[in-house]
């Protein structure tokens, strides 16, 4: 399969789904459902595609920039200075890069692309839309409308993933907030309403700080002598180029565009202050989409931050490493307090994603270039297995809560107990998806923390030993959890059914995943994902040397 056609099916393929749905009779509820479980099993199944041609080519998995130069686009006289591939772009065939021009008087760009970074999070959120469709079955009402809505959320957060012009990912990251806010309005809880504008709000007003930073990227004119161009654009490899290889931007810009970034994908991610929305909209999401919201959109800041706050700005983002890796550490504290004092089993889970997600941030911002900058790149590559950790994580012990909820009719912690004698396999597969959230070694989240903090102890020790600190909180309040829902004894909810075979079907890959992770991290993932991290780090290191030496050494206090 040709890579233009496969990079635009992974989006398009949902959104076909989405309106073969809507002329489906809305009586036809299992077929409904069919045409959706199709089309996000024909999506997962092309990104497992995408990603056989990535690691089985030397092409494919060639660094990004190389391949973009491929693809790049000229002027044909023959058309009138339409922007059209140049010839040379015939030998670009299966580099897993699409570019053509889309809107050329703004020189926007139809410009979608794959590396390890963006291909790491495709993959989950291929797998993850599969079961959370799995997991959607039970949903009866307006069963055409959330399908639909479902199938839309899923293109658009394939589209965030492979763009690579800052408009069209702009655009991407807009539309999955219309889905997002029906799927929790019209199908959540009592507060639905309430947890949806919220979300809705918090969103929108972190995508302004992004679009101002788009834009500012966009109008700035430089110094053409410096490395910079004469144009306009939104070539996101381009503008990471420039930013590492020339003063082409200055400090000055980039502290501003570094923050405006910062503030939008921290609400995005969440981190505190940023993060109160999230508890409410888990709560009252339906399972199905507290899945999609914990296993792939907040990841959507992570990747922000990784693709376009530091590489983009990366001399800003020295000079606020410092504070922003404080208030990562100060995240994964209070998250982990604040899940511990919970009685709601959703909400607990909730409050640790905010806690995890401050691994992320603090991943990125433990910027010790000096010396050997390997320590640098561990920290992002902490960061990056921390999302995908995290997603397989957060999205098992969603459903999890979805089960019982659906049985017992409860989440409170203080109700439920004994469960593990009255459904067994519920029980194995709860204890193992929540010990993988806590970062028991040989499970997904222990390399996660591991190279995070080893990153921050060659940062700041003071920071580095309350990040590790913290993993006796998430411990506790795992293990609490786990005792006050599974151990003693219950008469209650005694006769209560164990795993139905389509909830079998949605743990096991989950199952699978914590632990294979865990054990073979390398060959599952570092050994493709690490070469674009550490390309991404170089860039964001020879950006960050053209700060003065007073500036770098003023950026490292907290």
């Amino acid at each position: 399969m040709s890579d233009d056609l496969l990079l635009t099916l992974l989006w398009l393929i949902p959104l076909a789904g989405a309106l073969i749905v809507l002329f489906v009779p809305k009586q036809l509820e299992q077929a409904i459902k069919g045409v959706a479980l199709g089309a996000t099993a024909l999506t997962f199944l092309l990104t497992l595609v995408a990603f056989t041609q990535y690691v089985g080519s030397a092409r494919a998995s060639a660094p990004l920039a190389e391949r973009v130069r491929a693809n790049e686009l000229k002027a044909d006289s023959d058309s009138g200075g339409d922007l059209v591939l140049g010839e040379e772009a015939g030998d670009a065939k299966y580099d897993l890069v699409l570019r053509r021009a889309w809107i050329p008087y703004f020189n926007i760009q139809y410009y979608l692309g794959l590396d390890g970074i963006s291909l790491s999070l495709v993959l989950l959120t291929g797998l993850v839309s599969v079961l959370a469709c799995l997991a959607s079955w039970s949903i009866d009402k307006q069963v055409k409308g959330y399908f639909s809505l479902f199938l839309v959320l899923v293109a658009s957060m394939m589209g965030v993933f492979l763009s690579l012009d800052l408009f069209l990912f702009y655009v991407f990251f807009e539309v999955m907030l219309l889905p997002m806010y029906f799927l929790i309005a019209v199908w959540g809880g009592p507060r639905r309403e309430y947890a949806a504008i919220k979300f809705l709000l918090y969103t929108l007003f972190g995508s302004v700080f992004i679009l101002v930073a788009v834009l500012a990227l966009y109008f700035h004119k430089g110094d053409v002598a410096a490395g910079g161009f004469s144009g306009h654009t939104f070539d996101i490899v381009e503008l990471t180029r420039i930013a590492s290889t020339t003063g082409y931007y200055g400090p000055v810009i980039q502290q501003i565009v570094f923050v405006l970034f910062l503030i939008g994908f921290c609400i995005k991610l969440p981190s505190f202050p940023f993060h109160t929305w999230l508890p409410d909209a888990h709560v009252e999401a339906p399972t199905p989409i507290s899945m999609i919201l914990a296993g792939v959109l907040l990841k959507i800041g992570g990747y922000g931050l990784v693709r376009l706050a530091w590489p983009l700005a990366p001399a800003g983002a020295q000079l606020w490493a410092g504070p922003v890796a404080a208030l990562g550490v100060f995240s994964i504290l209070y998250g982990a307090l604040v899940a511990m004092a919970q009685t709601d089993f959703k909400k607990l889970v909730a409050y640790s994603s905010v806690s995890h997600m401050g691994y992320v941030t603090l991943g990125m911002a433990v910027m010790n270039l000096a010396g050997d900058g390997k320590y640098y790149a561990y920290g992002v590559n902490g960061a990056m297995f921390m999302m995908i950790a995290h997603g397989i994580t957060s999205t098992g012990m969603f459903f999890l809560v979805g089960v019982i909820y659906e049985r017992a009719h409860t989440r409170d912690l203080n109700k439920l107990g004994g469960l593990f004698n009255i459904m067994p396999a519920y029980g194995a597969v709860s204890f193992l998806i929540f010990f993988g959230s806590m970062g028991l070694p040989g499970l997904c989240g222990f390399l996660a923390e591991v190279f995070v903090v080893l990153s921050a102890f060659h940062y700041n020790i003071v920071l580095a030993v309350l990040a590790a600190a913290a993993v006796i909180l998430t411990a506790g309040y795992i293990l609490w959890t786990l005792q006050r829902v599974f151990l003693g004894k219950s008469e209650q909810y005694k006769g209560l059914p164990d795993l139905t075979p389509r909830e079998w079907a949605i743990a096991i890959p989950l199952v699978v995943l914590t632990v294979a992770l865990g054990v073979a991290p390398q060959p599952l993932l570092l050994s493709w994902m690490g070469p674009s991290v550490q390309q991404t780090v170089n860039g964001i290191a020879r950006g960050a040397s053209s700060l003065p030496q007073q500036e770098k050494v003023a950026a490292r206090q907290p």
